[in-house]
């Protein structure tokens, strides 16, 4: 797998479509919350939704042959059960055609909710 030093040269090392749906991700993710915190993790780019974020205080998203991924962290699927229901999951994560558009409000709302997660469990 390549090593890519930003998501920007990961997202144009893809093919037209992938790099047009991670377009859609990565700016909807920014819409939710403009100063995440662009990074890699496991070879993938991930946003830090959060200072310093751990994996768990990260959005992934990444490409693949057939569709585009994002790794939103379990407890936003199951918060959003019903919206993502039209959408393949795989464990953890969320698989969006490459035919379609993205569910770019639906990507907002759940980043907003992923991060007021992650904050009300650092306020503890």
């Amino acid at each position: 797998m390549p090593k890519y030093k930003t998501i920007d040269e990961y997202i144009d090392a893809q093919s037209h479509l992938q790099s047009e749906r991670l377009q859609e991700l990565k700016k909807a993710i920014f819409e939710a919350v403009p100063d995440a915190i662009e990074t890699f993790n496991y070879g993938v780019p991930a946003f830090s939704l959060v200072q310093n974020g751990k994996r768990d205080q990260q959005i992934m998203i990444g490409a693949f042959k057939n569709h585009v991924g994002i790794y939103p962290h379990p407890t936003t699927i199951v918060q959003f059960e019903k919206e993502l229901s039209q959408f393949k999951q795989g464990k953890g994560s969320i698989q969006f055609s490459l035919n379609a558009p993205i569910p770019t409000k639906l990507i907002v709302k759940m980043v907003k909710y992923r991060k007021s997660r992650i904050e009300s469990e650092l306020n503890k």
